[in-house]
């Protein structure tokens, strides 16, 4: 049988006493250790660069930097520690944008415990965690973004996940074989029926309605 791994884990949040409960919770577990706790992003930061975690778990609402912001930063200055959110905001806008800037996992704070543990080990792991009940209304405003959404046709949306994955006219004429002014009528239906002209509309417009993978999109 393999050992089982020793999972590492920094504690972010302002209240004592939240860290305290976190900490008897996650050091009961075996293989998992809490190495360093901090009240707010500086300190979060500080103690992830120190310790190189596996895992930080991050409160979203901590005095003076804010924490959502923070993540791609985070990730960028320590590319193996994954970042598991555990916030009492259970807004399913939030636990989109967590999981866009690369959050591993989000748990609001009333269904921690085994949750917060699932997550850790799933984060570590590579995977991602979602609450299942956070997860079913995400995925419900997906749909009804999408039902609601102005139809485009289907060349019209092919044209669309190319613009947003970066590529310009001329070297969409060239993948679908049309010409590029073909490309450009196509481009600018695209953009009356959204209602957006810039690229970077265009392409919030493909991410937040997850036409196509979040690794083909631009950072």
């Amino acid at each position: 049988m393999a050992a089982q791994r020793h999972l590492t884990v920094v504690l972010a949040d302002d209240h004592e006493v939240v860290r305290s409960g976190l900490r008897l919770l996650l050091d009961s577990e075996p293989g998992i250790e809490v190495v360093a706790e901090a009240g707010d992003v500086p300190s979060a930061t500080a103690e992830v660069q120190r310790h190189r975690p596996d895992v930080l778990v991050l409160d979203l609402h901590m005095p003076g930097e804010p924490s959502l912001p923070a993540i791609p930063r985070l990730r960028e200055l320590c590319p193996a520690t994954r970042v598991v959110v555990l916030t009492a905001q259970r807004d399913p806008s939030f636990a989109g944008e967590a999981m866009r800037l690369g959050t591993a996992g989000y748990v609001p704070k009333e269904a921690a415990g085994r949750q917060l543990v699932r997550a850790i080990e799933m984060a570590a792991e590579g995977g991602t965690y979602l609450e299942p009940r956070l997860g079913a209304r995400l995925a419900a405003d997906a749909a009804a973004a999408r039902r609601s959404a102005p139809e485009l046709t289907e060349r019209e949306l092919e044209v669309l996940r190319l613009i947003a994955r970066g590529h310009t006219n001329r070297e969409i004429a060239e993948r679908l074989f049309l010409s590029v002014r073909t490309v450009e009528g196509h481009r600018a239906r695209i953009q009356r029926k959204l209602g957006r002209s810039r690229r970077s509309d265009l392409v919030e417009y493909v991410r937040e309605r997850g036409l196509v993978e979040p690794s083909e999109l631009p950072a």
